[in-house]
């Protein structure tokens, strides 16, 4: 499978100070193909915008040859319908774990979910989960048991390589459990980091994000499954480094993506 196959985004988070055209401007000479761009208080488009900053954002980004392939924001009938009318196909989400406990909580989303399945269909938008380590839907199991009753137009699966590795999920299994529902594919890599020394009562360890090469996630090993199974699709880089600065993305992010199209090529 060449390369030409596979479209590469950039979720914008970490630049959401930046003005639409800097923004564009800063991604494009990057070498993305897109972005996914947050759609949440304090970014370029907030909630109660969306009906007509997401469009504008199309635009903008547009003029410098991007596309938005996904949004991170709300999954409400609003940002659906917003999502439709810029030409955004998949709103992502994450589900964390309400205090009523793991099956409650995919209860209550599965219902809520099943309630906006017409609009998605009307509108031809998908609702992509992504597995996050912690206290919410963590791998691969968890997300194809919550999705696995929807058609995946409506509602499928975003796999994120960093939080699979840092959930202790081979990625060649992963993969293979959502192959049928996947939407997107995240590239992200990250490590567990000890945080207290060996004289604590406790040991303490909390999770480290770094470049695609430092972390427990093996890209080459991902690289080879998507190539063996001819993905075609998105691969969506998260230009999340540890210290969350505009700086470490703007030099970090070129390089990253460097590597992914290597594995690619």
């Amino acid at each position: 499978m060449g390369s030409d196959k596979i479209l590469y985004s950039v979720f914008t988070k970490v630049w959401n100070e930046l003005p639409l055209p800097e923004l564009a401007t800063l991604i494009a000479g990057m070498g993305f193909d897109g972005v996914e761009l947050p759609v949440r208080p304090g970014t370029q488009v907030e909630p109660q915008d969306v009906s007509t900053g997401l469009p504008e954002a199309v635009r903008i980004l547009g003029d410098h040859g991007l596309r938005i392939y996904s949004i991170a924001g709300p999954a409400d009938k609003a940002t659906i319908a917003a999502c439709a009318e810029a030409g955004v196909s998949i709103i992502r989400i994450n589900v964390a774990v309400g205090h009523g406990g793991y099956l409650a909580t995919e209860a209550r989303v599965r219902k809520e979910l099943e309630s906006l399945v017409p609009t998605l269909d009307e509108h031809g938008v998908t609702i992509g989960i992504q597995n996050h380590v912690g206290r919410n839907v963590a791998n691969a199991s968890g997300l194809l048991h919550l999705v696995e009753s929807f058609d995946p137009k409506h509602v499928a699966a975003v796999w994120d390589a960093a939080h699979a590795a840092l959930a202790g999920e081979e990625p060649e299994l992963g993969l293979d459990i959502l192959w049928s529902r996947l939407c997107m594919v995240n590239f992200k890599n990250g490590y567990w980091e000890r945080v207290n020394g060996p004289e604590a009562e406790w040991a303490q360890w909390r999770s480290h994000y770094t470049t695609g090469r430092q972390g427990l996630a093996s890209w080459p090993r991902i690289a080879a499954e998507l190539k063996r199974r001819s993905y075609e699709g998105v691969i969506c880089l998260s230009a999340i480094y540890d210290d969350r600065s505009i700086a470490n993305a703007n030099r970090l992010t070129p390089r990253d993506l460097a590597l992914a199209k290597s594995l690619f090529a």
